[in-house]
């Protein structure tokens, strides 16, 4: 088990120093109460949804591997997959970056102990489990090609805090890659608070200081928003 090596990585834990940007009110059935910009935070789903992130019926809601080939990746980059989970997508990007590394970043141990199994079982030595915070994915500073999120952005009790230390971990002109059910279609059923638009999207990834590049209509039910951290000759 490489879980061991957790807590030597990434940078301390950041302070609530813009807790100012939220907003609390009475929660909503599936929500925190808690407010970003006019959108409530969802609750965790958590270890216990586990099954749920391996359900077979992904392949055809999700299309991941049209995902992942859509990222771009080079043999070898370094991927950081934030809300990793029980490394669904991790194992999907690591024989993608054969000579890089993907950082499996998730706040649960438990999560991070399921990753752990499955490179254990299959031998995988380029994927870092990291045990992020609450507000700080505790990556490398400058070291990160693209950062990857599946449907867990809308989770993030804080938010703001969380893209400060994506964009602190991004190298120059590094990409983040935003996925999430599309608000914007009422057909998609899924819960509301577990969708986000364009619109919304854009906006907090600009609060934290990223551009918004491109969004790819190639998956059935869910945005490919892509943002970048600014290049120094920008």
């Amino acid at each position: 088990m490489v879980v061991a090596l957790l807590p030597a990585l990434g940078a301390p834990a950041v302070g609530g120093a813009s807790e100012g940007a939220y907003v609390q009110r009475e929660p909503s059935a599936d929500g925190t109460g808690k407010y970003y910009m006019g959108r409530e935070i969802a609750k965790v789903m958590g270890h216990r949804g586990a099954d749920w992130l391996e359900r077979p019926s992904r392949e055809g809601d999700e299309a991941p591997d049209v995902l992942v080939r859509e990222m771009n990746l080079s043999l070898d980059d370094v991927v950081a997959d934030i809300g990793a989970g029980t490394g669904y997508f991790t194992f999907r990007l690591s024989p993608l970056v054969p000579k890089g590394t993907v950082f499996a970043v998730d706040i649960e141990q438990e999560m991070l102990d399921i990753i752990g199994d499955k490179m254990a079982r299959a031998g995988v030595d380029n994927v870092v489990p990291v045990l992020g915070n609450i507000d700080d994915p505790r990556l490398p500073d400058g070291a990160v090609d693209l950062v990857l999120m599946v449907d867990a952005y809308h989770e993030f009790s804080h938010p703001l805090e969380m893209m400060r230390g994506v964009y602190r971990a991004l190298r120059p002109g590094g990409r983040v890659v935003l996925i999430e059910y599309r608000l914007e279609d009422p057909e998609i059923s899924i819960k509301r608070l577990h969708k986000m638009s364009q619109k919304q999207a854009k906006a907090e990834m600009a609060a934290a200081g990223f551009e918004w590049v491109e969004t790819r209509d190639v998956l059935p039910r869910q945005h490919f928003m892509v943002f970048r951290k600014p290049p120094l000759d920008d």
